[in-house]
């Protein structure tokens, strides 16, 4: 971690913009400081620009899931992207349903459901390769179970 103490006249955000000037094609490991500092829509960037450690964007989600939901929704989505890339270290299939729930649970909060799981459904059928289909498999139930909860949800409804 940087020590932006040591330069009490510089901005942090500046001195966050120079070290990852430093490091072309490896912005998403700046994700963690731009958090820490409170720069949520930078951390996403940079979170989307290079890889990110899934669980580390899943953390995240969890952990500002209350505070700010919509930092948490791009963590969770960008931790799926990764994942579906084939991104991170010993990654299970619990690990894809965590980053999903915490998309869902922040979707929910910002009532952007019906949105969040077409993004995702999307994801997961953007392609073929062996990593996708991991993660495909691992949310199979998940997504199935949700689309019958949403269905249901829609008859009551309509009753």
């Amino acid at each position: 971690m940087w020590h932006y103490r040591r330069y009490p006249m510089k901005d942090k955000s500046q001195i966050l913009a120079d070290l990852i000037a430093t490091t072309p094609g490896e912005e998403g490991k700046w994700f963690a400081t731009a958090k820490e500092i409170k720069l949520f829509d930078l951390a996403l960037e940079l979170a989307n620009r290079s890889h990110c450690d899934p669980k580390t964007l899943t953390r995240a989600a969890r952990d500002y899931l209350d505070a700010e939901p919509a930092f948490a929704l791009g963590s969770a989505l960008a931790a799926l992207r990764w994942l579906s890339e084939g991104w991170g270290y010993e990654v299970t299939s619990a690990d894809v349903v965590e980053a999903y729930d915490r998309a869902i649970d922040a979707a929910s909060r910002l009532n952007k459901i019906d949105e969040v799981t077409g993004q995702i459904q999307q994801l997961v059928e953007s392609k073929e390769s062996a990593s996708m289909q991991f993660v495909r498999q691992a949310l199979h139930g998940r997504m199935r179970a949700h689309s019958s909860s949403v269905n249901e949800m829609v008859a009551r409804e309509r009753i």
